[in-house]
């Protein structure tokens, strides 16, 4: 390989690619569905899940032409170093980075029954009764019905999507993983009892794994992305017409507040205390900083 070859290489991989990558995340929004006019939570296990796997979902569905409203329900302060009231602010800051529309649609649960810890499975049970009394409160789980003519009615809650992680976490965290069966069986107890012709009232999107390979190439990810995506096809829309699977990448250059800019100030100005070494290597590397697709659960009683 000669020296002129050599020198191409750089500017290719630093130059052109990310010139290809930022021009594929905007024509993207026009190739694949997306969420609007939404009530949506985004439920995490810690502070700084939002930003550090999230916020491409976060940016793109806080986008004031959207019409959503998002919130975070995150189960735990994050204490297992002792710094719970530190990371409840320091959500609430990334949170606002992000696009949250007000710091009171950040919620921080603080309960002994989800410990932030490397070797502990939440109870599935217990995390869908907080999902219920937060957003579903006047649902007992099971069908209600009117108290003249005992005729059932629908259940309802105040909001329409719940994303969180899939079955194996991103990072196989068991809090992580947790929440993914602790999503389920809330919008489970949601279906008990329907009849025919009823739709789920919520609809459960979760955040797609990928292996070690591709979670730390960033950028290059996005044709593994978007081709999985397309060999998938449209996945069946939900009973309410949601899609079936959602892409969201984030633009590399422009400053704008769907940016990686954005994901990257959400951690190193609102999640300080998490900046130890090996999160700027995340920060640098991971495509989850940039790119997230999720699938539409089919969630059956």
């Amino acid at each position: 390989m000669d020296l002129a070859t050599l020198s191409s290489v750089p500017v290719i991989v630093f130059g052109v690619l990310p010139l290809l990558y930022t021009y594929t995340a905007s024509s993207m929004k026009a190739r694949f569905p997306t969420l609007t006019g939404k009530r949506i939570c985004l439920l995490i296990a810690h502070p700084d899940d939002e930003a550090m796997f999230f916020a491409p979902t976060v940016l793109a569905l806080t986008r004031p032409e959207s019409g959503n409203h998002l919130k975070i329900l995150c189960l735990s302060t994050g204490d297992a170093d002792g710094l719970g009231e530190t990371r409840r602010r320091e959500l609430v800051k990334s949170a606002m980075l992000l696009g949250l529309r007000k710091e009171e649609d950040v919620f921080v649960v603080d309960s002994p029954d989800f410990p932030d810890s490397m070797t502990t499975t939440w109870d599935p049970e217990a995390i869908s009764k907080a999902l219920s009394s937060t957003f579903a409160p006047n649902f007992a789980g099971n069908a209600p019905t009117t108290p003249s003519s005992r005729v059932q009615v629908l259940p309802t809650a105040s909001i329409d999507v719940l994303i969180t992680f899939d079955s194996t976490g991103v990072s196989s965290h068991p809090n992580h993983i947790s929440l993914y069966h602790g999503a389920r069986a809330f919008v489970g107890s949601l279906l008990r009892g329907r009849r025919p012709g009823w739709a789920a009232p919520v609809d459960l999107y979760t955040l797609t794994s990928v292996g070690i390979w591709r979670k730390y190439t960033s950028i290059f990810d996005a044709a593994t992305t978007l081709l999985a995506a397309l060999f998938r096809g449209e996945r069946k829309s939900s009973d309410r017409g949601n899609p079936g699977t959602l892409v969201h990448m984030s633009t590399l250059l422009g400053g704008g507040r769907e940016g990686y800019g954005a994901a990257r100030r959400a951690m190193t100005h609102a999640h300080q205390s998490q900046m130890v070494w090996f999160r700027w290597g995340w920060i640098l590397l991971s495509r989850y900083m940039v790119i997230n697709d999720l699938r539409l659960e089919q969630v059956k009683v």
